[in-house]
């Protein structure tokens, strides 16, 4: 998905439902240095603060989440070829983060 479509959505969605926060997976090796593709990442963060000043973003650690995905999956019941899509992957992992961040943020 492009920035420019992310952006779309995103504009559109904070119109309807305002946004109070956006919390963004930042990759992080396993000695809590930034993964290979931090910097695409970090380039979208910037993106994000621009065209939304008002809203908040927090990074939020990423890593272990694919593994946690997918073993959500099996214990789902979803079909190996489901498990294969990368874009399912990507969507449970999304929730696993939001997840554990709402967890370690309760007030």
């Amino acid at each position: 998905v492009t920035v420019d479509k992310v952006t779309g959505f995103l504009r559109k969605y904070n119109e309807d439902q305002p946004i109070d926060m956006f919390v963004v997976g930042y990759p992080r090796n396993l000695d809590n240095t930034p993964a290979q593709n931090a910097s695409r990442v970090t380039a979208f963060v910037t993106h994000l603060r621009r065209t939304f000043p008002q809203i908040p973003v927090t990074l939020a650690d990423e890593r272990f989440t694919s593994k946690m995905a997918f073993q959500a999956m099996i214990d789902g019941g979803l079909k190996k070829k489901d498990r294969r899509d990368k874009a399912t992957i990507d969507k449970v992992s999304a929730v696993i983060i939001l997840q554990e961040y709402l967890q370690s943020n309760k007030p």
